[in-house]
């Protein structure tokens, strides 16, 4: 029964709650469980009968029949949406079907793949202006003669086909046939327009892609076929119930199921002599998304809200709404509501809101209810709750014919209640209206890309309906997330990792700033990896966890507490702070302007990148170029006031960067705020945790664009020096004699002079020259590029690419300061030409734009020493740090080796190498390498071409 089946709804709604909610919760998503709403609640239910009483009264609901989606598994029609979700390749027979004239003794082709809809055929529908033609065959089969569309005569009758007559479309139209069943043979003698069918009618659907260019038209089970019928005064058939069974009208097949039909069906039109042909197609066709059976097309009585008359006030409130991304409320969005069609709101169910209409048995005419109270005033019954077997029982006298009245069977679609949210979950307008009033339109809302024809459709035209406003003022488009290979995600493929293993193995910051930083919140798919997810740990989480752990290991060495700062030392004020300082502050105070400014347009695809790139800018820059700071000695009184200021800015950096990356890792931020700022008792009166402060907005004074340009300039250069020296093979740890940057600007190269001390200790080098001509690094050689040129010189393009390959120093110097070669009266530019660069021999260079980077590739005695002196010094901190010792600890260091060059080039740099491994002395000896390690165990280390024995020891606190 229908009680029983919806109390068991009732139950299984609640089933996965409590799962729910902890994977809500463990992502970090912030909902209230607590003050919630359902759509079963008698409340919300309250309210949707009250919005679809706004529309009844202002007439914007009517009935009628509709070709809709339809599933005999479920006995009911589904909303298009639906209908798109599950589309599967099949093989369906594909008839063609003899349709004698009655006038003259030729027939009608005809061509179906769905031969379960013949028995209920009413019409054969042509195309006025196309092209037909009787014709017959050749071959000698069939003497038969056959009307069929020009363009289809071949794939039809055959290649050799004779064509009899030659006619259009309308002439056809109006000509009788005889049908294929008798089952409403008595509709072949009505007048026309009063019912009257088997005939061919008119109708511009009709095409020549496929078939024979005459339609079989079933009213009952096609839209095109529906309304071209109704055209003609053809009622329809009904000839199959809603679980897909044929009717007793029909009587040959009646209770049949219609699919399971088809082979007798055809089998019947074989034995009655008017099957032409019969093959198999395979094709696309759409199945039900809940049951997994075939969907038909099937006509049925339903409710429908009048969205056409509101079609053109939807898309002008469609243009107040700000969508990211634009294109889609302007181009998908919008392309939608300028055909959107009437709303079929009703559906055959019976677990939902159900329609509040009643019907009168004796005359028909129907009352709207919309409110619990006017029911009970109605029907002398208390209501508690609004579901159909609550409320099914009660009736009402019907005001025009004092007759009894009883409720129609229907549901609310779904889609329905959903477009009534904003004020169901208010219980508007019975409660909470001007609460209600104060947040509508809602700020923003975000769904997925599907809800451009499913919520975001349905919020907007009963809002138009109801109020004439939009119903939100910013909407995010999310796209969807789909298994790895492009598929969709499907439990019963379970073709995904679960989500908790996600979420233990990763963290749900991980996966949160996965998903932010991916094409999804551009309403774009994603192909979801989990390896993706382990990318994000490794590249932004593990930096920023390691900046934080960089900064608690030295501020417990020094005792350094948000509280007193560096004991004895005054913090200095941040104009009096390095240049280092003041960069990365002031780059985290254009940080938070770039956010704000991104989060205020809903932009989040604009907000991970950058904050990405300040993890970068923070652990590859500002602390590995401040980590000597940290290092400094008690009795470096210059020092300890440089560390005051490291330590106060990084603490900065790290408490504010938290509050503006707690949206997006709002796990780690936490963890930041807590440890940094709620632990040692500097939070803020009811600020106990980073969500609970305000958004960081910019300090402005704070900002200094020009050395934050300087900085970009430096490391631009620096990288591409690196790149070099990873290209060529030049090892980062020894040295070069110089290297070279050219430039035409001379701002430029003043801002490189500046950080000249920085570029060498980055790139190891030993000095900067910077010069504003290349001539005595490369030689260059130009050729033209034919894309950008070929359309503007035409014929002359052989002579331009002539001149082009003369060119000189001083043609390449107009062009890399901006200007234009004239060549053939055309101006040649710097992107016109193709620049080679050869460079001299020893020299090695990378050009980007206007910047050219040389490195010096000699390497003299002098340079290679210093470099095994850093080799020694990379593989003993690697020993420090495979011993467990901590960053305060000292040793003792002594080295054992064959290679008096080996010993030379440490002795020469011991104060160097003692200094870095914070080792109290350094012993050098010769001798046999691989012996004293098969003695006293251990390996033997290779330094370039050099081997070498060396013991690494903690120092004991005497010698410390």
């Amino acid at each position: 029964g229908v009680d029983r089946f919806n109390e068991a709804c009732r139950e299984n709604v609640l089933r996965y709650t409590k799962e729910w909610e902890e994977v809500v919760s463990r992502l970090g998503r912030w909902v209230d469980f607590e003050d919630d709403y359902k759509t079963m609640d008698l409340t919300f239910m309250e309210s949707v009968w009250w919005v679809f009483k706004q529309l009844w009264d202002k007439d914007l609901v009517y009935q009628d029949f509709r070709v809709m989606p339809f599933s005999w598994r479920l006995s009911t029609s589904l909303s298009n949406f639906e209908a798109n979700l599950d589309y599967r390749d099949v093989q369906d027979p594909a008839i063609t079907v003899k349709m004698p004239l009655v006038d003259e003794d030729a027939s009608l082709l005809i061509w179906t793949t769905t031969p379960w809809t013949l028995p209920s055929n009413l019409a054969v529908a042509v195309g006025p202006e196309i092209d037909y033609v009787k014709a017959r065959k050749t071959d000698g089969s069939d003497y038969e003669a056959y009307y069929v569309a020009e363009a289809r005569l071949k794939a039809t009758l055959g290649e050799d086909a004779e064509v009899i007559e030659r006619l259009k479309g309308s002439e056809l139209v109006g000509r009788a046939y005889v049908p294929l069943f008798d089952f409403f043979a008595d509709r072949a003698v009505l007048p026309k327009g009063e019912g009257r069918a088997f005939y061919v009618i008119s109708a511009e659907h009709v095409t020549t892609d496929s078939g024979t260019g005459l339609v079989h038209m079933a009213p009952d089970f096609g839209e095109d076929d529906f309304n071209a019928c109704r055209a003609q005064g053809m009622e329809l058939a009904l000839s199959v119930d809603d679980e897909g069974l044929f009717k007793p009208v029909i009587t040959m097949f009646a209770g049949r199921n219609i699919k399971e039909a088809d082979p007798d069906i055809i089998q019947h039109i074989k034995r009655m002599g008017r099957l032409f042909r019969h093959s198999t197609l395979k094709h696309s066709y759409p199945y039900c998304w809940r049951s997994g059976t075939p969907l038909i097309y099937k006509a049925v009585p339903a409710r429908f809200v009048r969205v056409e008359r509101l079609r053109e006030r939807m898309v002008a409130l469609n243009e107040q709404i700000h969508w990211v991304p634009e294109q889609v409320g302007q181009k998908r969005f919008g392309n939608w509501l300028a055909d959107a069609r009437d709303w079929n709101v009703s559906r055959n169910r019976f677990w939902g809101t159900p329609l509040p209409i009643w019907r009168c048995k004796g005359c028909e005419a129907e009352r709207c209810v919309g409110s619990v109270e006017e029911l009970q005033t109605l029907t002398s019954a208390e209501v508690t709750d609004l579901h159909p077997h609550k409320i099914d029982h009660l009736t009402m006298s019907c005001e025009a014919c004092g007759g009894e009245m009883k409720r129609i069977e229907d549901v609310f679609d779904c889609w329905f209640e959903s477009g009534a949210m904003p004020y169901a979950q208010n219980h508007y307008p019975f409660e909470n209206k001007e609460g209600f009033e104060s947040q509508f339109p809602a700020q923003f809302i975000a769904e997925g890309l599907d809800q451009t024809r499913g919520w975001f459709y349905t919020l907007l035209v009963l809002s138009a309906g109801l109020f004439d406003k939009p119903p939100f003022e910013n909407v995010i488009v999310n796209g969807l997330v789909l298994a790895e290979d492009g598929s969709k995600m499907s439990k019963s493929k379970r073709n995904y990792p679960p989500p908790q293993n996600v979420l233990n193995g990763y963290g749900a910051d991980a996966l949160r700033a996965y998903l932010i930083n991916s094409p999804i919140v551009r309403a774009e798919p994603l192909r979801f990896s989990e390896e993706g997810v382990k990318e994000v740990v490794r590249a932004v989480l593990l930096p920023l966890r390691n900046s934080w752990s960089f900064f608690t290991q030295y501020a417990l060495v020094d005792e350094w507490s948000p509280l007193t700062g560096l004991k004895g030392v005054e913090t200095p004020a941040l104009a009096d702070r390095s240049e280092l300082d003041r960069w990365i502050i002031s780059t985290l105070q254009s940080l938070i302007a770039e956010v704000n400014e991104q989060m205020e347009g809903y932009y989040l695809y604009k907000v991970v990148p950058p904050i990405v790139a300040f993890i970068d800018d923070l652990t590859n820059w500002y602390i590995r170029r401040s980590r000597r700071r940290f290092w400094r000695s008690a009795e470096d009184v210059e020092g300890r006031t440089d560390k005051a200021a490291a330590y106060a800015t990084l603490y900065e950096v790290l408490v504010t960067f938290a509050k503006v990356m707690a949206p997006v890792l709002p796990f780690i931020s936490d963890a930041m705020y807590q440890h940094l700022v709620v632990e040692p008792g500097v939070a803020e009166e009811g600020r106990d945790s980073v969500h609970l402060c305000d958004y960081p907005e910019v300090e402005a004074d704070k900002i200094d664009r020009p050395l934050e340009a300087d900085v970009a300039l430096v490391r631009q250069v620096v990288t591409m020096g690196r790149a070099l020296r990873t290209k060529h093979s030049l090892k980062t740890r020894t040295p070069l004699a110089d290297m070279t940057v050219v430039h035409t600007d001379p701002s430029v190269l003043s801002s490189l002079k500046s950080q000249e001390a920085l570029i060498l200790d980055e790139l190891n080098l030993k000095a900067l020259k910077l010069t504003d001509d290349e001539a005595g690094l490369s030689t260059l050689t130009f050729k033209a590029n034919f894309k950008t040129l070929g359309r503007r010189f035409g014929p002359k393009m052989k002579l331009a690419a002539a001149a082009i390959m003369k060119f000189g120093d001083a043609e390449w110097a107009t062009l890399k300061a901006g200007g234009a070669v004239d060549i053939e009266g055309e101006g040649v530019t710097a992107e016109d030409v193709l620049v080679t660069h050869h460079p001299k021999e020893g020299v090695v260079l990378e050009v980007e734009g206007a910047l050219t980077v040389a490195l010096n590739t000699t390497l003299t005695p002098e340079l290679k020493r210093e470099g095994l002196a850093r080799e020694l010094i990379s593989r003993a901190q690697k020993e420090r740090k495979g011993l467990g010792l901590e960053i305060t600890d000292r040793i003792e260091l002594s080295v054992t080796s064959e290679s008096d060059e080996l010993i030379a080039a440490l002795a020469l740099h011991s104060d160097e190498v003692r200094g870095e491994l914070l080792s109290n002395s350094l012993e050098l000896k010769e001798g046999d390498p691989a012996a004293l390690a098969s003695a006293e165990g251990g390996e033997v280390w290779t330094l370039e071409e050099h081997t070498c024995f060396a013991r690494v020891t903690k120092a004991t606190k005497a010698s410390v």
